[in-house]
């Protein structure tokens, strides 16, 4: 048998997530230690490298929750990682504009310009121009017009996509936010709307008084909806999964417990979130719903899986991910089962 790492890698995103409110009750240090395992925070440490496995999963005995867009694109170039849970909160999608743009609703977008960030010289995954294009195209065919159909200005940036520790030029946040590039170039009046999303995208759009000119967060069609954010995994590294078999089992119930935590206290879940973000608190009860307290459950279910399907399906058409792989074998069910008949019992 073997014996546990001494310690194990976390990272999640500045986002809606069981495992962040977790981990800012404690319960996942305290889980680990209950096991004599330290655990260490990707996004907090001083090594670049490091950090970089924030979006490639390159750590052994590592766990993440968070946008989808990375971990598919690690696991479409070979990383052997698991998906051992799924959350999906919904959350505020659309396209934006001016009130002097003309531009209304979504039939309007048709000819005009749209912007998209984009890292040219980015080595890993370009997650925030996959989100744009997604979004885009979401929106263009409730209209029934596709990305042929507008201008796609592309907005280039030199900055990376990695964490930066201590980064002086977010000017002592912990990040930089994201529609930087976007709001200059609409202001200089190269781009005639662009798309937004979560609470940062609300927030945006409040700022600058912009028409919401299509919001499809909240869509029935599932197809439209999906996007990096909607839904997020739980992700591990094969080998954490194979050789630790009832730690992740052990994470996976400390995670799901979260659920049950934040409908009893729904006010705390939303200040938690809040503090991830960095936004309002009424930020995400704007963007989120006034039910996103019970949107933090963790589950396999098999419309989530379909989900990740359709989108990888669309990043690979797209050119993000290199290579095809079986969402479907990309699961495993049986930390979650392990979860579930210990509550149970």
């Amino acid at each position: 048998m073997s014996t546990s790492p001494d310690s194990v890698w976390y990272t999640r995103c500045p986002a809606p997530t069981p495992l962040s409110i977790a981990h800012q009750l404690g319960w996942i240090d305290r889980q680990f230690q209950a096991s004599g395992v330290s655990v260490r925070s990707i996004r907090d440490s001083k090594d670049p490298a490091v950090r970089q496995s924030h979006f490639t999963h390159v750590l052994d005995y590592s766990f993440r929750q968070g946008g989808n867009i990375p971990p598919i694109w690690a696991r479409s170039g070979g990383r052997e990682t698991r998906v051992v849970g799924i959350t999906t909160t919904d959350e505020f999608q659309a396209i934006v504009a001016l009130p002097s743009s003309s531009i209304v609703k979504g039939t309007d977008l048709k000819g005009r310009r749209i912007g998209v960030p984009r890292k040219p010289h980015e080595k890993i995954v370009d997650f925030q121009r996959a989100t744009a294009l997604k979004g885009i195209v979401s929106a263009l065919s409730l209209e029934g017009l596709t990305h042929d159909e507008v201008e796609l200005v592309y907005l280039d940036s030199n900055e990376a996509n990695l964490i930066e520790r201590g980064n002086a030029a977010f000017l002592g946040l912990k990040r930089r936010y994201p529609y930087g590039d976007e709001l200059l170039a609409l202001a200089r009046g190269e781009i005639d709307a662009f798309f937004v999303k979560g609470a940062e995208g609300l927030v945006l759009a409040n700022q600058i008084g912009a028409v919401v000119v299509s919001e499809f967060g909240f869509h029935p069609d599932a197809k439209i909806r999906i996007n990096n954010g909607t839904p997020r995994p739980l992700t591990v590294d094969a080998r954490f999964l194979d050789e630790h078999f009832d730690l992740v089992a052990d994470l996976v119930a400390t995670v799901g417990q979260v659920a049950a935590w934040a409908e009893e206290n729904p006010d705390d879940a939303v200040r938690f979130i809040a503090s991830e973000i960095g936004v309002g608190e009424d930020a995400i009860w704007a963007a989120n719903g006034a039910d996103v307290h019970k949107h933090l459950t963790l589950s396999l279910d098999g419309d989530q899986i379909a989900a990740f399907g359709h989108f990888k399906q669309f990043l690979l058409e797209w050119g993000f991910i290199p290579a095809d792989f079986d969402v479907f074998s990309w699961i495993d069910r049986r930390p979650l089962a392990a979860a579930s008949r210990r509550a149970a019992a």
